[in-house]
């Protein structure tokens, strides 16, 4: 079994609002990250997955809970220490066109991580940056081209490269492929996987198409109002014992669905994360949904061998 690198231990994220009232974006987050693995995040917008991300790039501080890498807690370091942290883990963007400086060349892009480490001068960007493109199947002379002149594809590979640049133990990789196309999506992953295979990589992979993230994920981390339901095997899916994770397999639109085959739809509106359901959060939504299920949330439940289910009546197989 391969070697944990990452434990996110009962995280917990709350924004103050008006009112004297909390948002709360993630609600007692746990779960682990081996080396060379992808961990896949899947769940609907707004249900708290780029923040949990966010925290776990020290970029936003938990309200509590702790982050231990390579058994330290990151959320308590600063100054240098936090700053030689971003060098093991690296984050893809959503949308490479906000990430980067229209002005700047892409040899400038991707070097930029090495130029403030000092780890190159200024006479080795050409070369370096070429290396990195290749390793993203992308020519020479787009070294010299700047973010406006390629294809959003194009931008994402060169996404890639920059995080490569530190040679990171972990990639976050933040809805990297949402915005692309079908085709060019497939692309985008195969290069993730040749990659990890090449580099050992380990990668934690944010994304709302359950379908897409299924395909390539070694664990499954399905998330609903800032509260993880269930964890499991990406190549247990199938075996999903969440209502939740049920209604959202459900709903993944497949060619081989029958023409007038019904398509099943949640019942209600996911509550208001500053109003907070009692019990489970799932409750107001399910149809298994019991006197207890309003009254306690329920604790994670191995049900099977690496699956976890947060739910007081998991449905059978």
């Amino acid at each position: 079994m391969s070697e944990i690198i990452m434990s996110v231990e009962n995280l917990t994220k709350k924004f103050p609002v008006r009112g004297g009232k909390f948002l709360t974006a993630c609600d007692d987050i746990s779960f682990h990250v081996r080396r060379g693995e992808t961990v896949g995040i899947v769940g609907e917008s707004g249900c708290g997955k780029t923040t949990l991300l966010k925290a776990i790039m020290n970029m936003q501080a938990p309200t509590s809970g702790r982050i231990i890498f390579h058994g330290e807690d990151i959320t308590k370091l600063t100054g240098e220490a936090k700053r030689q942290n971003y060098r093991h883990i690296q984050m893809v963007f959503q949308d490479p066109s906000a990430a980067f400086d229209p002005k700047m060349r892409v040899k400038d892009i991707i070097c930029e991580p090495l130029v403030n480490f000092d780890l190159i001068g200024a006479a080795d960007v050409e070369a370096k940056a070429q290396e990195l493109l290749a390793q993203v199947d992308l020519p020479a002379d787009f070294a010299n081209r700047y973010p406006h002149n390629m294809s959003g594809g194009q931008r994402q590979r060169v996404a890639i490269a920059r995080a490569l640049a530190l040679e990171p133990e972990i990639i976050a990789c933040d809805e990297a492929t949402s915005a692309l196309d079908v085709s060019v999506q497939d692309t985008i992953i195969k290069l993730l996987v040749r990659l990890q295979r090449e580099k050992g990589i380990t990668y934690i992979f944010i994304c709302h198409d359950l379908a897409l993230v299924s395909l390539f994920s070694h664990r499954i981390a399905v998330m609903y109002l800032g509260n993880m339901m269930e964890k499991l095997d990406g190549d247990k899916l199938s075996a999903a014992r969440h209502p939740y994770t049920r209604a959202l397999l459900k709903a993944v639109f497949s060619t081989e669905r029958e023409k007038n085959q019904y398509i099943e739809i949640l019942p209600g509106d996911i509550p208001s994360p500053l109003d907070m359901p009692s019990g489970c959060p799932f409750r107001n939504r399910c149809v298994h949904c019991q006197q207890i299920c309003a009254e306690k949330k329920p604790p994670f439940t191995e049900v099977a061998e690496n699956h976890f289910v947060a739910c007081h009546f998991p449905l059978e197989n």
